[in-house]
């Protein structure tokens, strides 16, 4: 034992980190240092913050409400990335799906997943739109 086994886990010594707190300390502390590179965007750890909790407000607005289930069919972009942040942030669950799938698989996920909401980006568009055809309740 060296002594940190025995001292009891209280806010002023321990605060437990997760995805949302490490974004926000590291906004916090390294606000100009550049968090995100895609191709020619950047962005820096205050501008990711940002980003993110505006989308969170943005679910929020749109009828999100904490234990909804968000989903998103995008590749491997800044926005894909601001999702599993923001969606957590407005309290709801990320729902990711794979973008070689078949509109036959994303209307299982959709379904199966309950997904009150559907982002998509628009070049995935026509796939979605064949998948969102075939439910009978759709996500907005």
């Amino acid at each position: 034992m060296d002594g940190h086994d025995t001292l009891p886990k209280l806010p002023a010594n321990y605060v437990p980190l997760s995805p949302i707190s490490f974004l926000t300390r590291a906004a916090r502390v390294y606000p100009h240092r550049v968090a995100v590179i895609h191709g020619a965007r950047r962005f820096t750890y205050a501008q990711m913050l940002d980003r993110c909790r505006r989308l969170a407000s943005a679910l929020g607005r749109a009828g999100v409400v904490p234990g909804d289930t968000v989903a998103i069919l995008a590749p491997n972009i800044p926005e894909m990335l601001e999702a599993h942040y923001g969606v957590p942030m407005a309290g709801a669950v990320l729902c990711t799906i794979n973008i070689r799938l078949d509109s036959a698989a994303i209307g299982f996920i959709l379904r199966h997943s309950g997904a009150k909401l559907f982002i998509v980006d628009r070049e995935w568009a026509p796939v979605a739109r064949v998948a969102l055809a075939s439910l009978r309740t759709r996500p907005w």
